[in-house]
């Protein structure tokens, strides 16, 4: 969560200085690198805690043994897949295996 705020409020930002540059007549180019520049200058500056909360946050999220973010329906094949293992004891599944290189 703290990666997408702190990429709303870059984007912010540079929308506020793009549309600020473009005000006082930059031209489109121009303005687009200056607004780009002087958005990651005042999150550098100004929101340290949040950038390094960003950073954490995607730190966790990729580091090796991470466990894998799973939404609904993997929760619910997850789910599946076990009551059928527990009702019928001679049903194998293994769809979580790579497959062996042929």
């Amino acid at each position: 969560m703290a990666f997408w705020k702190f990429t709303a409020l870059r984007l912010g930002l540079v929308a506020v200085f793009f549309a600020a540059c473009l005000f006082l007549g930059l031209g489109l180019i121009f303005s687009a690198l200056v607004s780009a520049v002087l958005a990651w200058c005042v999150t550098y500056l100004f929101f340290r805690n949040m950038r390094d909360d960003a950073a954490r946050s995607l730190q966790n999220r990729f580091r090796d043994g991470a466990p894998p973010k799973r939404n609904r329906a993997e929760l619910d094949d997850a789910q599946a897949e076990d009551t059928l293992v527990d009702e019928v004891p001679d049903v194998r599944i293994d769809n979580d295996r790579k497959p062996r290189g042929n």
